[in-house]
């Protein structure tokens, strides 16, 4: 499977990711630039994690409509995967790929950590080979991860098993004391009903080597390829 990892203005974890993805993962991988509109025929579009265009206006707003974008959205509902991890989640709710928005931590602090995320979908390729009562170490780093959703949102997202993760403690259990920011459900990330664009919060590419002391997010990466199973 053939990636591309685009690099906005501001983007900070574009090089981590395509490391993660060529290097510990096995993928073949391009660099895209945000001026682009040739997808240099990937499989994978990934969106990475940082600050684009200094997140002005609000995180996502101005990076949607980037010349790639449009290529990025055509390839989406021509059934095409896209990724988006962190600053790439926001740009994926803000072009309307994702369901929801994120919001500003309920803190109002910007918070960088390790936290532990469970899957929950079992439909998802990214998440359904994971066991959903393992608890996985992956580092955050966001002032606006706080994801919300109205009532019939939600239970959409819930009726098609569209939850990629929560947010929980180490032993996988979703409660108030294990939500970093405020997210509704303790939501950590979520997949569009197609179940071919994802977005999560947390980095799994800061966590997928030995060598970083902790390879907890290398299967997350390497479900990008699995098959849809449902």
């Amino acid at each position: 499977m053939k990636f591309g990892v685009v690099t906005f203005p501001g983007s900070n974890c574009d090089m981590d990711m395509v490391h993660a993805l060529r290097e510990d993962s096995g993928f073949e991988v391009v660099q895209l630039w945000h001026k682009d509109h040739d997808l240099q025929g990937v499989d994978t579009v990934v969106l990475p994690g940082g600050f684009s265009y200094g997140d002005y206006l609000r995180s996502g707003a101005i990076a949607r409509f980037s010349p790639i974008m449009t290529s990025v959205i055509e390839h989406a509902n021509k059934g095409g995967r896209v990724f988006g991890v962190c600053n790439g989640f926001q740009i994926l709710c803000e072009a309307g790929l994702l369901p929801g928005a994120l919001l500003h931590n309920a803190s109002r602090k910007f918070i960088a950590r390790d936290q532990y995320i469970a899957p929950v979908s079992r439909t998802a390729p990214l998440t359904a080979d994971l066991d959903p009562t393992v608890a996985r170490r992956i580092p955050i780093a966001h002032g606006e991860g706080n994801y919300f959703i109205d009532a019939d949102g939600m239970k959409a997202l819930e009726d098609g098993d569209q939850i990629l993760f929560r947010y929980t403690d180490e032993s996988a259990q979703a409660n108030a004391w294990s939500n970093p920011n405020g997210s509704l459900g303790n939501i950590a990330g979520v997949a569009n009903a197609g179940m071919n664009v994802f977005g999560m919060m947390p980095h799994p590419e800061r966590a997928a080597n030995d060598d970083l002391g902790n390879s907890d997010g290398l299967a997350i990466l390497l479900g990008l390829a699995a098959e849809v199973t449902a």
